[in-house]
């Protein structure tokens, strides 16, 4: 059986295996990153969130996207339960979906520095027309592997 992965004994403990508070915004959520075990190996891993939730920072209606985050690790990895509680701090912050992609995106990236990142934001439609958005950073390695996301363009009633 393994450990949980901790951070260095400077760094605040993780999030993993505690009872934390659910941030209110953005800003208050902690990414947690971990030792990648694999640094020496390129491969891709993937988190999907389709039931993302934020605000319309207009009208404060609520929009709904599908995330697919993509990622190939450099020397660390992203905890996923930092993840979800980072994801669930915009269900009450008002953004438009091409400003909550990118900042997720570059959130994650600047945590912890992958060797390429991409984001697929698939936004149901918000007076009849769905937005996707797209952001990527780093260059992908010749030998990974990178399956389509498998999120079909909104066809309505199709």
């Amino acid at each position: 059986m393994s450990k949980t992965p901790r951070k260095s004994a400077s760094s605040p403990p993780l999030q993993l295996g505690q009872a934390v508070e659910w941030p209110d915004r953005p800003e208050a959520a902690k990414l947690d990153r971990v030792p990648n075990p694999q640094k020496d190996t390129n491969f891709l891993a993937r988190f999907t969130a389709p039931e993302f939730t934020s605000l319309c920072p207009v009208t404060g209606q609520p929009d709904f996207a599908h995330l697919v985050i993509d990622y190939v690790p450099g020397p660390w990895l992203l905890e996923s339960k930092s993840l979800k509680l980072y994801l669930a701090s915009f269900r009450n912050h008002g953004a438009f979906h091409e400003d909550c992609t990118v900042a997720i995106g570059k959130r994650i990236a600047a945590e912890i520095k992958p060797k390429w990142l991409r984001i697929g934001g698939y936004w149901y439609p918000r007076g009849g027309i769905p937005i996707d958005v797209f952001w990527q950073t780093g260059k992908l390695p010749k030998d990974v592997w990178v399956p389509d996301q498998g999120v079909q363009p909104y066809r309505g009633r199709g």
